[in-house]
């Protein structure tokens, strides 16, 4: 059961991972077109920029989750980094847990948010429902509560094959390594 539920995070934090990295990658491409529409053709599109806005949002979103799994996210460790092994331990848990209210809080009302907002549309793209452009927001939230439950039941993975691949690359690739 326990290596089902890791090769199941494993392939959602996968999936997280692409999609947040197209996101990023399309986002890169609609913002000049939209400065080129403009600037070059004299037409300004009216598209580009809230589609612009709702990527950054998947991919901030989902990539916070990503890095909550690779241990990659922002942590302030001048207080922990003095602290002793049990102290330190202490102070993790109370960590998981404010990040299972955190998670706990977006899936909750995220939902709602969205439920809320179906019936609205976007200005500039009248056919997307504004509550669809927040669904980043509960479904980031418990993919970051199914990863938080992960690191309680399990452990940190962040030294999973599949989070640490780019560095096995890295460290083949550099001079000397064998």
């Amino acid at each position: 059961m326990r290596e089902r539920f890791l090769a199941f995070n494993d392939a959602l934090y996968l999936a997280c991972l692409w999609i947040a990295g197209i996101a990023i990658v399309v986002m890169s491409l609609i913002i000049p077109w939209g400065i080129f529409a403009r600037y070059v053709l004299g037409t300004g599109s009216q598209w580009p920029e809230p589609v612009a806005i709702l990527l950054m949002v998947v991919f901030t979103f989902l990539g916070a989750a990503v890095s909550y799994r690779a241990g990659a996210h922002i942590a302030v460790a001048m207080l922990t980094d003095r602290l002793g092994a049990v102290p330190r331990r202490l102070l993790a848990g109370v960590v998981h847990v404010v990040m299972l209210g955190v998670a706990g809080f977006m899936v909750f009302y995220g939902t709602r948010l969205c439920i809320e907002t179906w019936g609205q549309s976007i200005s500039e793209i009248p056919s997307i429902p504004v509550g669809l452009t927040y669904t980043p927001v509960p479904v980031s939230g418990l993919i970051t509560l199914l990863f938080v439950l992960e690191h309680i039941a399990c452990g940190s993975q962040d030294q999973r094959a599949i989070v640490t691949f780019d560095h096995a690359t890295a460290e083949a690739s550099e001079p000397g390594a064998s």
